[in-house]
């Protein structure tokens, strides 16, 4: 077999990418967005766009993304390669000075088909051959009216907070216990105020008003959690609810959802992204009572 070359491509030389033709059985990564560079009005950026060819042909390829103010990519998004090429897959993640989360996408029950499960495993793969480890996988999530708005169970008072310090307070409390496998492994990695701030990082990155971030509480005035209604590049979502650790075991995360919910149609939202971890069984239930149906299953790689 023929020596491999791997580099990133140009603007002069992006019509590559797409000379690839791979069986679309599995999703790529979880935004969604059709691959053009931005020198062609898309949201790609060349030099984060890594093509393995072999004798001049692409025989796989990566494309990392970011967000337009972002100096640094945030995700990998495409990763995909010819039949017979995982091992050359695997070198260029190797080869690529580029070092990201690897969320693919998989209609749900994919496990359970076959053909489906050869595809997503032989990615999966790829994927760790290249460096990559699995670190959870999620359900993903998409409301829309025909679901049915949920009613406010009315048990608890929102409140808008502008001080930081009351959010990252609040955070604080929520991550003893919790169930995230992101939030675990911050904490893991770097304690408590470490989670805090990576997470507030994330929240900050939305490009949705930080006006739209809520407190909850009882009407006795006791803190139960947040909620965050948010916008990401593929649209409105459900950005982050959280309970704090002593308020749990009374089901207030479906009050939380519910109440982002109504927050985003009060924006004009007709379609609603959320995802949540599927150990993380609680939140998946209030996921379904609140009628958001699983749409796809997510694998998040490391």
């Amino acid at each position: 077999m023929t020596d491999l070359v791997i580099r990133p491509l140009t603007e002069d030389d992006a019509h590559l990418f797409h000379t690839l033709r791979v069986p679309a059985l599995v999703g790529r990564g979880c935004l969604g967005h059709t691959y053009a560079t931005v020198g062609q009005g898309g949201e790609y950026r060349p030099e984060w766009t890594w093509v393995a060819l072999r004798e001049e042909r692409v025989v796989a390829r990566a494309a990392w993304w970011a967000g337009p103010e972002d100096t640094a990519p945030i995700a990998l998004d495409w990763f995909d390669f010819a039949d017979g090429e995982a091992d050359a897959a695997a070198e260029l993640l190797r080869t690529a000075p580029l070092r990201t989360e690897y969320s693919l996408l998989t209609p749900p029950g994919w496990r359970d088909q076959p053909e489906l499960r050869a595809a997503a495993q032989t990615r999966i793969d790829a994927a760790v051959a290249g460096g990559l480890v699995p670190l959870i996988e999620r359900y993903r999530y998409e409301w829309t009216p025909e679901c049915g708005l949920p009613e406010r169970p009315g048990r608890l008072e929102f409140r808008p907070e502008p001080d930081d310090a009351a959010i990252e307070d609040a955070l604080r409390r929520i991550m003893p216990g919790t169930l995230d496998a992101h939030d675990r492994r911050a904490i893991a990695r770097g304690g408590v105020d470490a989670a805090v701030r990576e997470l507030m990082d994330i929240l900050a990155w939305f490009p949705s008003p930080r006006e739209w971030w809520r407190l909850a509480y009882t009407p006795e005035g006791e803190l139960v959690g947040i909620q965050v209604p948010a916008r990401n590049p593929g649209g409105p979502c459900v950005g982050y609810i959280g309970v704090v650790a002593e308020q749990r075991g009374h089901g207030y995360a479906y009050d939380l959802l519910v109440e982002c919910t109504h927050d985003l149609v009060e924006q004009g939202a007709t379609k609603i992204a959320a995802a949540t971890d599927q150990p993380n069984l609680p939140m998946a239930a209030h996921f379904a009572r609140a009628g958001y149906p699983v749409t796809q299953e997510r694998i998040d790689l490391i």
